[in-house]
């Protein structure tokens, strides 16, 4: 039942009318869930008993059991999809292909060999066996098992997957979750789920979970995605467990999923390329974003914005939450409080900000109400068993939910996107969309039993809510591209399943405002990057609470370096613009707004990379590792801090009244960004901080270019050790910049540098068609400094550290 606190928060959000309409729609919601369940008769677990047949193809192998079938595609040499269908054919159910963005894959010979028993399936870089039983092993080309899983066991409609782990594997990935970062003995609901405007560590489920997931162990890795969307569950024994194993349950459709081999880098390339990767953003939302439940009108976006300019803050969005709505009505906009909404946003974009809007699924249920009205005549709404329109809670109160799993009902919802186009909005916020339906008690869900299109096949809720909102984030998508050709789409979503990073970013929705919160956002974010969502973040400070100046000032901090960069807050709470908690807060998150703006030459070439390769932004530090060895081993234990990209290591404060915190540094040479101070990997230190700062370091050898003024600086980070220079191998970082928007000419600048004691050769290459967006080169070195600057054969002048160029081909340059 819900708790008094829940109650109250209720009355005061939504007020004591749509309160008691809340706890009516609850028990009616709870009468058809217990009438679902009774029409889901148990059945007894079946294996899929003796293998009866084995057909063979080129590339694919077919296997007739008793109770079930399975076949084996290999669609690349590392990548292999297993299919697991019910041999009753009235319980088979496919998946449909909402999650896979490349269908057709070129011709791959596999060497298939059947032995009387067990059938071996082999490739250049995979080695899968099938034996007599069902079960199945994963091996790499040299024959180091990866995995190995048991026979799986039919459930009624659903499935239940079994694999044996080994001692030293870890777990990394599911989606979004806050249970851990190493998800070895958890146990996690595969349920798209509003946890109820706040939650915190421990919380499961959340808003997206997604049955993908990495396993590292001490003979190599995987990656294992279920292309199954059903309610589900999903356990990790602990690593304690004398025969610990991985299971996951599916309450009804086939057990289909992809295998692919390791190392992690190449599986998560090649898990992008099956579901797809996002395109390149525009680079203003890579800036800061402002936000708050509460901004009421006009008046108050402007002040907001006069406060940015008169403190000196950058900004690159402000958000509209639902108060800029007529009475929460989706696609409406309340002309008494913002009257000039165009000319508002018109005055916001001449100070380079744009404005993004909040939009919801539900639809308030008014006659006098175009989309309702033109909704109802379409068919366009989710319906009841009984043929009767569903009517669920939101905030306009009663209201209906679009089916976005019918083509013709994508395309008339994307429509009336070009409302809020034509006024100058320049992204959209999709909330509310797991999807939730306000209850008294239990979860904020609609009713099981609700039927979905999907796509002419049919089906119910269960089968259709985890792939609500990517369907939703598709039919906007879909309808900025119809009517804004010229730019590129920008939406951010709440929800989401496999393959929502071809359609919108993530935050991590309403976290609570707690130290543990904070932490908990670090492994939220790289475990989404793990799933193949790169562009994730929090709401700075936590959505429900009042955070202190400090835990804000740290939350900012950490958030400067994630993709998504915005505060955001619940109705009620303070005020939270970066400069209300006065000096000298607002002094430091100045210096790290500035810093974030210094960085985005690197932050938009990782954005562009990922658009080429799936590599997440926010990565573990264990990227790079193929396996798990004694080295390595401390790396995947590290779950509050992270890297951008190859060449910054960012260990945020997550404690309060914090001092020093211990570092682990994986093998090289880092120096911290701030002052060069120089720390040996593999190992950990304990590193002095302050208010002021976190750590960051730099990884050497290394460049990472930053804009300064209209300038670009290539910090060129050198490796020493004791004051004497070691050789390395060449540091290459690829440059990327174009218009920032759109789809015109690009270019790409490549910088290439090998140390060799204390000569340093820089070699500059550069593509494309796009003219060089800066008016200069700052070359600046960290860990050395110069005593001879020769630039293509000509000497020039320099300071200690940095030589200020035009253009060049080849510098080489002589330490001290």
């Amino acid at each position: 039942m819900a708790t008094l606190a829940q109650l109250i928060l209720a009355l005061r959000s939504v007020g004591v009318r749509q309160s008691l309409q809340t706890l009516g729609y609850t028990l009616a919601k709870e009468r058809l869930d217990r009438r679902y369940a009774r029409s889901r008769h148990p059945t007894p677990v079946r294996q899929p008993g003796r293998l009866l047949d084995v057909k063979t193809k080129e590339n694919s192998a077919s296997f007739k059991f008793e109770h079930a079938y399975l076949d084996i595609t290999i669609m690349a040499d590392d990548l292999a999809r297993i299919a697991w269908s019910n041999a009753d054919s009235q319980s088979a159910k496919p998946p449909l292909p909402y999650a896979i963005a490349r269908q057709n894959w070129a011709p791959v010979s596999a060497a298939i060999h059947q032995e009387p028993e067990q059938v071996e399936v082999h490739t250049p870089r995979l080695q899968l066996s099938v034996r007599g039983d069902g079960s199945l092993t994963f091996s790499s080309a040299d024959g180091a098992c990866l995995r190995q899983e048991l026979p799986p066991q039919v459930i009624g409609k659903g499935w239940q997957s079994r694999a044996l782990l080994r001692k030293t594997e870890r777990i990394f990935g599911l989606g979004e979750h806050a249970l851990a970062f190493q998800l070895r003995s958890h146990t996690f609901q595969l349920w798209n789920t509003d946890p109820g405007g706040s939650y915190g560590p421990s919380a499961d489920p959340i808003y997206m979970p997604v049955p993908v997931y990495v396993g590292i162990h001490d003979q190599g890795s995987y990656l294992i995605f279920y292309n199954n969307y059903h309610k589900g569950q999903i356990s990790f024994d602990a690593l304690e467990e004398p025969e610990p194993r991985a299971a996951v349950l599916f309450e009804a459709g086939d057990l289909v999923y992809y295998f692919i081999a390791g190392p992690l880098e190449n599986a998560i390339e090649r898990y992008t390329e099956l579901t797809g990767r996002p395109g390149l953003p525009p680079l203003w939302s890579l800036g800061y974003h402002q936000s708050r439940w509460g901004y009421r009108s006009a008046a108050e976006i402007q002040e907001v914005l006069d406060g940015f300019a008169r403190h000196e803050m950058p900004l690159s969005a402000i958000h509209l939450d639902i108060d800029y709505m007529l009475g929460y009505r989706v696609f409406t906009v309340d002309t008494e409080r913002f009257p000039d909404l165009a000319g508002l946003i018109q005055e916001a974009n001449a100070l380079g900000v744009q404005v993004v809007a909040i939009l919801d699924p539900g639809v308030k249920v008014d006659e006098g109400y175009d989309v309702y009205r033109q909704g109802v005549n379409l068919g366009a709404f989710c319906r009841l068993p009984n043929g009767k329109l569903f009517k669920g809670i939101v905030w306009p109160g009663w209201s209906v939910f679009p089916d976005f799993t019918h083509p013709k009902v994508r395309a008339w919802w994307g429509e009336y996107y070009q409302r809020l186009l034509d006024q100058g909005v320049a992204g959209f916020w999709h909330d509310m969309n797991e999807p939730t339906s306000f209850s008294a008690w239990g979860k904020l869900d609609p009713p099981l039993s609700l039927r979905h299109h999907m796509e002419g096949t049919d089906g119910d809720h269960l089968e259709a809510h985890n792939i609500y909102a990517l369907q939703m984030n598709r039919a906007g998508h879909e309808a900025l591209q119809r009517f804004r050709p010229q730019k590129r789409p920008w939406l951010i979503s709440r929800s989401g399943w496999a393959g929502q990073q071809r359609y919108a970013w993530n935050w991590t929705g309403d976290t609570e405002s707690s130290w543990e919160a904070l932490r908990m956002t670090i492994s939220t974010v790289l475990n989404m990057g793990l799933s193949g969502f790169a562009y994730s973040g929090p709401d700075i400070g936590g959505f429900s609470g009042n955070p202190p100046a400090e835990l804000y000032t740290r939350w900012f901090q950490m958030a400067a370096f994630m993709p998504f960069f915005r505060t955001h807050s619940a109705i009620g709470c303070a005020k939270r613009e970066p400069w209300v908690y006065g000096e000298p807060y607002s002094q430091i998150i100045r210096q790290f707004l500035r810093l974030r703006y210094r960085l985005l030459p690197y932050l938009y070439s990782l954005a562009w990379q990922n658009s080429q390769t799936g590599h997440p932004i926010i990565r573990p530090l264990f990227w790079g590792a193929s396996k798990i060895s004694d080295d390595t081993l401390p790396l995947f234990e590290v779950d509050d801090a992270f890297l951008v990209g190859e060449q910054l290591l960012v260990a945020p404060v997550t404690q309060a009244g914090c001092e020093s915190r211990n570092v682990t540094f994986p093998t090289g040479v880092w120096l911290s960004l701030w002052d060069d101070a120089l720390y040996l990997g593999p190992g950990s230190f304990e590193v002095p901080t302050s208010l002021e700062t976190i750590q960051v370091f730099v990884r050497a050898p290394g460049i990472l270019p930053t804009a300064e003024g209209n300038s670009l600086q290539l910090n060129l980070y050198l490796q020493t050790e004791n004051e004497r220079y070691i050789p390395s191998h060449p540091s290459q970082f690829v440059l990327y910049s174009d218009e920032g928007e759109g789809y015109g000419p690009w270019r790409t600048d490549t910088w290439e540098f090998t140390q060799d004691g204390n000569s340093v050769i820089l070699r500059w290459d550069s593509r494309g068609e796009y003219p060089f967006p800066y008016s200069g080169v700052q070359v600046r070195l960290h860990g050395a400094q110069l005593e001879e600057a020769i630039i293509d054969d000509v000497a020039v002048k320099y300071t200690a550290d940095t030589i200020e160029i035009a253009q060049f081909h080849r510098a080489k340059l002589r330490l001290r």
